[in-house]
């Protein structure tokens, strides 16, 4: 359960993925870690980050780059071991102690896989908001979008480059603050 409900803690994700199938012997890694604040009184969106973060059990495919532009090279230079992104999530954002907010269940189920499979602590608290789901029912729209579809319906311009999760973190941190208006 959440116990500081000042802020919500938004986050989107970028994992390596492919085009089409699967490759034999690869499976799917959190390459980007997005995160913002989300202050839930004022609407402010403070502590913008990307932490960008070395796979442990596949590649990053040149399908991988195009999309999130995130390239070998980069993850070299900056990335951090899964492990200490998740000690920045827990010590830099207290994500164990809020409410934390992703667009859809992708990023719940990817890090709930991930931190199984190395052996590591699950870093949020059980308190998460699904943007996405909450979207469509407060416009009752019947259906969900993706992201940059309910950006349109709200008439907010996308920020920075979509599919990079520094961006669509923000970006979400915008939908959020408009359904809690």
């Amino acid at each position: 359960m959440a116990k500081l409900l000042d802020k919500i803690l938004v986050v989107d994700i970028e994992a390596t993925c492919w085009e089409g199938k699967l490759p034999e012997g690869m499976t799917n890694d959190i390459i980007e870690v997005g995160v913002c604040l989300l202050d839930v009184e004022t609407g402010e969106i403070t502590d913008n980050k990307g932490i960008l973060v070395k796979p442990e059990r596949s590649t990053i495919s040149p399908f991988c780059t195009e999309l999130t532009t995130i390239t070998p090279e980069l993850i070299a230079q900056e990335a951090v071991s899964f492990e200490e992104a998740l000690r920045i999530l827990k010590k830099d954002y207290m994500s164990q102690s809020r409410a934390w907010a992703s667009f859809g269940a992708y990023d719940l189920k990817q890090f709930q896989r991930q931190c199984q499979d190395l052996g590591k602590g699950y870093p949020f608290s059980p308190s998460h908001i699904n943007v996405k789901t909450l979207f469509a029912l407060k416009n009752k729209l019947g259906h969900e979008l993706g992201m940059d579809s309910a950006l349109k319906f709200l008439d907010i311009p996308l920020e920075g480059t979509h599919h990079r999760g520094v961006d669509d973190a923000k970006n979400i941190a915008k939908i959020l603050r408009e359904i809690l208006k």
